[in-house]
C-alpha cells in the first residue's frame, strides 16, 4: 500500500463507573485513534495507552508525537507498505511499542478491508465466540464490590478478576469467593503493587484458588517472579513484563510465568502478540487477552486474537456496557458470558464517525506525505 495521510483523533470519553487499580483511578478515556488513508483504502487503530505515565512509561501526549514525529515520516518514505513491514519501518525508534501498535493495527485494517479478509481469519482464529471474563476495579467498600461482582455474575461473565494492592487484598478476596462458591472462576491482578517482601503475606491467597496471580511485582524484576512462583501454589501470570516473544520465552524457561496474559499493544501490535501466542501454545503455556479499557475499536481486534487455540483461559474482553454508555462502534453485546468474533473484513466494525467528531478533545491532526 501506499499511506497517503494518517489522521491523528483525540477524544475524551467518560466511563459508567471509575475504574480504580493500584497506580491510579479512572473515570474517563483519553482515546487516541489512528486513522490511515492509503491508495487501497482506510483502516483505523486505537493506542492503549493512559493520558499519564503511571501504568507504562507511554501516555497519550507522547505517543501522539512520536507518530507525528517519527512513525508517520517512516511511513511516508516509502510507496509500497504493509503491516507486515511496519515493525522493520519502524524499528529506528526505540520503544514505543503503544504509538507504534496503533499504527501498525491501521494498517492491518485497510489491508485486510482491501483484501475481504476478517482480522480473526488473518490471525487464525478457531472460533466464531470468546469466552469473556471482567475485570473489576478497587472499591471504596466490601459491600461496594460484592454488589458489582454480583451484577457481572448475573451478567454471566465467566470469570473475575480483582484488582488488588496493599491494604486492599485478602479480605476482598475472600469475601468475593465466598459470594462466587468453591466453582467460580477468580483471579488477581496487582500491577506491580508488591515487593519480595510480600512473598508470605501473598502465599496466603493460596487458600482461596485463585486461577493466578498477575504480575504482583515490577516488570523488570523476573527474579522475584521466579522467587515466588517458587514460593505459592497458585500459578503467576506475567503481564507488564512481557513486551517481546523472546521475553516471554525466556520468563517460561526460568519459571518466572506459567499463564502469560497478552495485550496487543502492550507489545507492539497484533502481529507480535500472535508470535506470542503460538511460542506460548508449542510450550503448552495458556494465554489470555487482557483489556485496557478499549473502544469498540481496540475491542474488535482484541476478541479476534482471543478466538486462537492457545487462549484457554477467559479475557478482559468485556462487553461495551462495562466501560462506555455508548461506543464507537456497533456494540459488542455479551450473550452467554461469550462474544461474537466479528467476520467482517479488517476489524469487521464500522467507526461511528460522527461520534469520533462530537468527543473529540483535540482538533483532528491530518499529518501527509
Amino acid at each position: 500500500m501506499r499511506v497517503e495521510a494518517l489522521e491523528l483523533h483525540r477524544l475524551a470519553i467518560p466511563l459508567v463507573r471509575p475504574f480504580e487499580t493500584s497506580f491510579a483511578r479512572q473515570t474517563g478515556r483519553d482515546v487516541l485513534l489512528v486513522k490511515v488513508r492509503t491508495d487501497v483504502g482506510e483502516g483505523w487503530g486505537e493506542c492503549v495507552a493512559m493520558a499519564d505515565p503511571y501504568y507504562s512509561s507511554e501516555y497519550v501526549s507522547g505517543a501522539a508525537d512520536v507518530i507525528r514525529s517519527y512513525l508517520s515520516p517512516a511511513l511516508f518514505t516509502s510507496d509500497d507498505v504493509s503491516a507486515e513491514a511496519a515493525a522493520g519501518i519502524f524499528s529506528p525508534v526505540v520503544g514505543h511499542r503503544m504509538a507504534k501498535a496503533a499504527v501498525e493495527t491501521a494498517l492491518l485494517d485497510a489491508q485486510l478491508r482491501a483484501a475481504g479478509t476478517s482480522f480473526g481469519e488473518y490471525f487464525g482464529a478457531v472460533t466464531d465466540r470468546v469466552d469473556c471474563g471482567v475485570s473489576v476495579g478497587i472499591s471504596p467498600t466490601i459491600d461496594e464490590l460484592l454488589a458489582e461482582v454480583s451484577g457481572y455474575v448475573a451478567q454471566g461473565y465467566k470469570r473475575i478478576k480483582l484488582k488488588i494492592k496493599p491494604g486492599w487484598d485478602l479480605e476482598p478476596v475472600a469475601a468475593v469467593r465466598e459470594l462466587l462458591g468453591p466453582e467460580g472462576l477468580l483471579q488477581v491482578d496487582a500491577n506491580t503493587a508488591y515487593t519480595i517482601a510480600d512473598i508470605d503475606h501473598l502465599r496466603v491467597l493460596d487458600q482461596y484458588g485463585l486461577l493466578l496471580i498477575e504480575q504482583p511485582f515490577v516488570e523488570e524484576d523476573i527474579r522475584s517472579h521466579i522467587a515466588l512462583a517458587r514460593a505459592i501454589e497458585t500459578p503467576v501470570c506475567l503481564d507488564e513484563s512481557i513486551v517481546t516473544t523472546e521475553v516471554a520465552i525466556d520468563a517460561i524457561e526460568r519459571g518466572a510465568t506459567s499463564v502469560i496474559n497478552i495485550k496487543a499493544g502492550r507489545v507492539g501490535g497484533y502481529l507480535e502478540a500472535v508470535s506470542i501466542h503460538d511460542a506460548c501454545l508449542e510450550r503448552t503455556v495458556p494465554v489470555w487477552c487482557g483489556g485496557m479499557l478499549e473502544t469498540g475499536i481496540g475491542r474488535a481486534a482484541n476478541v479476534a486474537l482471543a478466538a486462537l487455540p492457545g487462549f484457554t483461559l477467559p479475557g478482559d474482553t468485556s462487553a461495551s456496557d462495562r466501560y462506555f454508555a455508548e461506543d464507537l462502534t456497533e456494540p459488542f453485546v455479551l450473550e452467554g458470558g461469550q462474544l461474537a468474533v466479528p467476520a467482517g473484513p479488517g476489524s469487521g466494525v464500522t467507526v461511528r464517525e460522527e461520534l469520533v467528531a462530537d468527543w473529540a478533545s483535540a482538533p483532528m491532526e491530518m499529518l501527509r506525505r
